[in-house]
């Protein structure tokens, strides 16, 4: 027979397959997943939850695709976090120390408690792109928060009330601007979209059926 356990959805007692992470234990249990649900593979960051183990007082994050259940788990679903991203024009920003000190000066509130790269589902250096941003190495931080999903829950166990993922993001989105080489080819791509290159081919395709999309998609060549 299979293994069961015993887990918690919002209170409620339920007893599910060992082998099945939160997403699709709470469907076996019942649920329709019409939010917090995504790409169902960790990458989209859709499916951030919280949990605590019977008998244990550590709050622990994860992401429901991916994180198995376990006896005595009590789970609720975080499937937005509000992480505080400040308005701003990319145009008007230079990519140095000071960007950061005027829209995110609580990075450097840090205590170094490290909570955020623990709870991050994709095992990035959390805290050590959020050291990069403090000073001012816009590049490394964006390398270093490239894999970031936006899911929050660095955000969540953080005691400064840091938006990590803003601060990445930010640091990403310089470091394309301002740092990085252009990239021609890209440059030269949208100026054949905007002269209307693509219009018959896009409405070739609008043209098809779901499923001949679905074989074209699946028989594409890949590059390399």
């Amino acid at each position: 027979m299979e293994e069961m356990v015993n887990v918690y959805f919002y209170g409620k007692k339920y007893q599910v397959p060992a082998a099945l992470t939160i997403q699709t234990a709470m469907e076996y249990a019942g649920y329709t997943l019409t939010r917090g649900v995504g790409c169902r593979h960790g990458f989209c960051g859709a499916c951030a939850c919280i949990y605590r183990i019977k008998g244990h007082n550590e709050l622990k994050t994860g992401l429901a695709c991916t994180t198995k259940v376990q006896e005595g788990m009590y789970i609720t679903q975080i499937p937005y976090f509000p992480t505080d991203k400040r308005t701003y024009d990319i145009n008007d920003l230079q990519a140095n120390q000071k960007v950061m000190m005027e829209l995110y000066p609580e990075i450097y509130s840090c205590i170094g408690c490290n909570a955020c790269t623990k709870a991050c589902p994709q095992s990035l250096n959390t805290m050590q792109y959020i050291a990069y941003a403090q000073r001012g190495d816009i590049k490394k931080c964006a390398e270093e928060s490239f894999d970031c999903i936006m899911c929050g829950t660095c955000s969540v166990r953080c005691p400064a009330g840091i938006s990590h993922p803003m601060v990445g993001l930010l640091a990403r989105r310089l470091n394309g601007k301002y740092i990085e080489p252009e990239a021609k080819h890209l440059t030269k791509r949208v100026e054949e979209i905007n002269n209307g290159e693509f219009d018959s081919a896009m409405a070739d395709m609008m043209a098809k059926s779901i499923d001949e999309v679905k074989d074209l998609y699946n028989n594409r060549e890949i590059e390399k």
